[in-house]
């Protein structure tokens, strides 16, 4: 047989790696602690925990220290927390102390100095809008990171990702009827006798979806863009083929801009140019509006860019732009509701397999969340992106 033959296995990479004898593993107890800081950046007004979540994290158990304020956002005040059982602090490094920080937005370059090696973060990253020196400070720390965008459930599908993407999508045109109304007095939808408003939604993933469906029930004519026909395929069942799609065409989509009443970007863009020129932006009518929901990660429409709470929208070429990175904020409760859910059955599954290492070990879906392991740089795009040595998680976790 020649050299260059090949052998065809059924194991994988990553089974065929030598593995160490493992012992019995005990279990340690529910000894861990919870920090909960208080948001500063972005006018976050979401949070991770609700109070509920809370009292049942308590009754098994584990130890929530909340900041001062930090659910005042979502409507949710000190005293609700501290009657659930959590500890109120006003100082944010006994927050960021614990053993595991759960938090919405990344930790700011101060904050990062208050966590201690080998502690567990859990928060969004938002890679478009970080920078190398986050990833390198982080790393000193020597911490263990898990980013929002990452976590999977047993079925392989980005969970958290999905669950804020539903909110985004329908928040989208929920905003985007608010912004249209200011701008040329439109309702969004449609009325006996009056023409129905258009909307272009590009992507028809998750928040394309929702955004299709908020659309559709406020009687707007809607149509989607995506390159995935699969995608389309799908979505194009799930509204009983009432919604025309198309694959991204300029041509098509430059004539479906020109009608447009309402354009909203729900395409992850990362390290791809915008799908959406400025030349079709120019071409799209006086006062309509484009909301880009996935700008944290990469810009679908080229004009776009990040706005903020105070000033959530700017004007380019008679055109209303919204750039908000954390557009779920905008409904907090119902955020921090659906957050907080998924949380607490994350956190409880930590009883079941004692402790987070043994979960690692054992589930390959939370090995994968990880983009940074001890203060190494676990996550290939992370590394391909910001020029920084990257480590197989596969390697370091066995």
């Amino acid at each position: 047989m020649s050299s260059t033959s090949t052998i065809f296995t059924p194991f994988t990479e990553e089974e065929l790696i030598p593995k160490e004898e493992k012992l019995e593993v005990v279990k340690k107890g529910k000894t861990f602690s919870i920090g909960i800081p208080k948001e500063t950046c972005l006018n976050e007004k979401r949070t991770c925990i609700i109070p509920d979540a809370v009292q049942i994290l308590v009754n098994n158990g584990h130890k929530v220290i909340l900041e001062s304020g930090a659910g005042l956002g979502s409507h949710f005040p000190d005293i609700l927390y501290s009657e659930a059982g959590a500890e109120i602090t006003n100082d944010p490094k006994v927050a960021f102390s614990q053993d595991l920080v759960l938090k919405i937005n990344p930790p700011t370059e101060e904050e990062i100095e208050f966590l201690r090696p080998m502690t567990y973060l859990i928060s969004a990253l938002q890679i478009n809008l970080r920078d190398k020196d986050y990833f390198l400070k982080l790393a000193c720390k020597k911490v263990n990171a898990i980013a929002f965008e990452f976590i999977m459930d047993e079925y392989k599908q980005l969970s958290l990702v999905r669950l804020i993407g539903e909110i985004a999508g329908s928040v989208s045109i929920l905003y985007a009827s608010e912004l249209l109304a200011m701008s040329n007095g439109l309702m969004l939808g449609g009325i006996t006798g009056v023409r129905p408003t258009e909307v272009v939604i590009i992507g028809a993933g998750i928040v394309g979806e929702f955004a299709t469906k908020a659309a559709i029930g406020l009687g707007a004519s809607v149509k989607v863009f995506d390159n995935s026909l699969s995608k389309l395929r799908r979505l194009h069942t799930l509204v009983d083929s009432r919604v025309p799609t198309s694959v991204i065409d300029p041509k098509e989509l430059t004539k479906s801009l020109r009608r447009a009443d309402v354009v909203i970007g729900a395409l992850p863009r990362l390290n791809l140019p915008p799908i959406i020129t400025e030349d079709m932006v120019m071409k799209m009518k006086k006062g309509s509006v484009i909301i880009d929901i996935t700008i944290d990660n990469g810009k679908v429409i080229e004009t776009s860019e990040l706005t903020t709470t105070e000033k959530p929208f700017i004007i380019k070429h008679d055109v209303i732009h919204c750039g908000l990175p954390n557009l779920t904020s905008r409904m907090p409760r119902t955020t921090t509701k659906a957050v907080s859910n998924f949380f607490l059955s994350y956190l409880l599954g930590y009883d079941e397999e004692g402790g987070f290492e043994n979960m690692l070990i054992h589930k390959n879906e939370i090995k994968q969340s990880l983009y940074m392991y001890k203060g190494r740089h676990t996550k290939q795009m992370i590394c391909n992106k910001f020029d920084l040595p990257y480590h197989d998680i596969n390697l370091l976790i066995f």
